[in-house]
């Protein structure tokens, strides 16, 4: 019997050298060779592809050799977010059967404006927030502050210090950046608090043959500068070499109160069945002094090979690549059947 075929898909690098958002385009580079490695080593054919602005190679490919599943870290073009769930659609048009979440998830929980709607109407908590998409900006709602979010974006592109604002003029100021820039905005209030990150993967089938979503032990970002906005920017998760960076300690396993563990895990399993997520995914939430969870972003695809992966899954007794195979022979088993 010939051996398994896997491609792993993943966003070529676009922007030029030296681009401020560049950062997390290299960053996806690593996560390839390791799941390259694993798969290999667990004697699976494996073959690489990078997505960049042409698709036309990625169509040809799929048309003439598809493989028989793919690894998809694809998560966008740096310039162009919304690529992601295409090139998800595009698996699906092919029927190949692919790690991760299906398109329709990939664009919901893209566009924040809409993943808020959906998980406030399911009654789970998320900030009150306003909409804008063009000038000028509203007057402003919320009570101050609050924080201005591209609403199209992910991987904290377009969060940085200055997207915490305590003024109607700083507001419109920030937002018209961000409209500039990404696209339409949203704008939300800030929350106060600690802020967790929330991994979670597949269970194992329950007596109905249904998956139970497992939450891992929480990781936490503890905001060392104590002059700044305690909040994620995308200078803190990428610029390895930048003060902001060194300032955002990432802690993994993090022992917490019992009532307030089981009430993330609960709002997360909530979370990630609301908007259909698969396989994995992450859920950021800030808790605040009050003991109060609010989910800040369900990212249906993140960085899979992040150090808190490695250590929140030895925390329960789990090998990383244990787990990278685990997702291989889930998605194996969605490979579609031949109809002759």
């Amino acid at each position: 019997m010939a051996a398994t075929r896997i491609l792993i898909v993943y966003n070529a690098p676009v922007l030029p050298i030296g681009h401020p958002e560049s950062a997390s385009e290299v960053d996806v580079l690593e996560n390839v060779d390791e799941v390259a490695r694993v798969l290999s080593e667990a004697g699976y054919v494996v073959s690489r592809f990078g997505v960049g602005r042409d698709l036309a190679p990625l169509l040809d490919l799929l048309t003439v050799n598809p493989p028989d599943a793919i690894f998809n870290l694809f998560e966008g073009l740096a310039d162009r977010p919304f690529t992601e769930e295409v090139v998800a659609g595009i698996y699906e048009w092919f029927d190949i059967p692919f790690t991760g979440s299906p398109s329709l998830t990939l664009a919901l929980a893209r566009d924040k404006r809409r993943t808020n709607l959906l998980l406030r109407g399911a009654g789970l908590p998320v900030a009150r927030s306003f909409f804008v998409d063009r000038l000028p900006v509203p007057e402003c709602p919320l009570p101050w502050p609050v924080i201005v979010k591209p609403a199209g974006t992910d991987a904290s592109l377009g969060i940085e210090q200055s997207s915490v604002v305590e003024s109607q003029s700083a507001l419109e100021e920030q937002a018209s950046r961000v409209l500039s820039r990404y696209g339409p905005a949203i704008v939300e209030e800030y929350i106060p608090g600690r802020e967790f990150l929330m991994h979670i993967v597949e269970g194992a089938p329950d007596a109905s043959g249904r998956c139970v979503p497992l939450v891992l032990p929480p990781g936490e970002v503890v905001f060392l500068n104590k002059n700044e906005w305690p909040i994620y920017t995308y200078r803190a998760k990428w610029d390895r070499t930048g003060p902001e960076f060194a300032l955002a300690d990432i802690r993994s396993a993090v022992v917490l109160p019992p009532d307030w563990h089981q009430r993330m895990v609960e709002l997360c399993r909530a979370a990630y069945q609301v908007l259909g997520c698969r396989d994995y995914a992450r859920i950021d939430i800030r808790m605040t002094p009050e003991g109060n969870p609010y989910i800040l972003e369900v990212n249906p695809n993140p960085f899979l090979t992040h150090e808190i992966i490695y250590e929140v899954l030895n925390a329960i007794g789990r090998d990383h690549g244990q787990f990278l195979l685990d997702l291989v022979q889930a998605v194996l088993t969605r490979r579609p059947h031949s109809v002759h």
